[in-house]
């Protein structure tokens, strides 16, 4: 009968196809639209370190740099700019969560539902990881295996702080969702076992922290592993984000108290 034919088995194996490779495209879009493109960008400036006369340690990785010196509102502008601009893919992946019938981003739990169970979970966590984190990085850098990560280099301006906090808070957002909440739930339905998925999770949150050394590419895929378990037994990115954030201000803010007032804080 006419209207009958998208019920065929063969016509539901090919929407099925079709479903499955949409969903395969959109991952990979997302990804080269964001994290994934910093995972390449993070591998050629690795590449560039290692080539260049000196060891890595005598290199430094800047994080959070001036964009206009000397001119503070034209570089206020910027870093705004940047911070905002940052969070598209965020809006991006929200968008796409609606259009396939879930719930926007409480889907992979980034809402308001639960602020203290967030707060207080990602604050141990901060506690844990960040620590073990910057023995970690002091080790590394002094075997010789990263560079120099300055986390900060703007001006003393009434700013820094606030964009400073800002950054951090845009970093957790960004790489939270989109490396656990939604690349984990894309790879489920395209058929990844949970193993492989945790791998594909952590080796590219450690690859584009690749720009820092190999501490920072082997820091970073074990800080994603344990943050894929968490996020599982959870089932919230909230956490997460709150961990990540609060370890970015602390580091980054540090990093601008201590700098050259204590000398077992590695400067540029």
């Amino acid at each position: 009968m006419p209207g009958t034919r998208s019920a065929s088995p063969a016509g539901a194996a090919g929407e099925a196809v079709v479903g499955r490779r949409t969903l395969r495209s959109e991952t990979l879009l997302v990804l080269a639209l964001s994290l994934g493109a910093s995972a390449v960008s993070s591998l050629i400036s690795f590449t560039g370190a290692l080539t260049r006369p000196g060891g890595l340690k005598d290199q430094a990785a800047h994080l959070n740099a001036s964009h206009a010196p000397g001119r503070p509102w034209l570089d206020l502008s910027w870093q705004a700019f940047g911070i905002a601009t940052a969070l598209v893919p965020v809006f991006l992946v929200a968008h796409l969560l609606l259009r396939e019938g879930a719930p926007g981003l409480r889907a992979v739990g980034f809402d308001r539902d639960r602020p203290g169970f967030d707060l207080t979970r990602g604050t141990g966590l901060a506690a844990a990881i960040g620590g073990t984190g910057l023995l970690f990085y002091l080790g590394v850098r002094a075997a010789g295996f990263n560079l120099t990560v300055v986390p900060e280099s703007l001006p003393d301006v009434w700013w820094k702080i606030p964009v400073l906090v800002a950054s951090a808070v845009q970093n957790a957002v960004l790489e939270e969702v989109v490396v656990v909440g939604y690349l984990l739930r894309r790879l489920g339905q395209l058929g990844w076992t949970p193993a492989a998925a945790l791998v594909a999770s952590a080796v590219l949150r450690g690859s584009y922290h690749l720009y820092q050394g190999v501490g920072g590419f082997l820091g970073n895929m074990a800080m994603g592993v344990v943050f894929v378990l968490l996020y599982r037994r959870w089932g919230r990115v909230g956490p997460l984000v709150a961990a990540h954030a609060l370890i970015d201000v602390v580091a980054f803010i540090g990093y601008a108290l201590l700098a050259g007032r204590v000398g077992w804080l590695p400067t540029a």
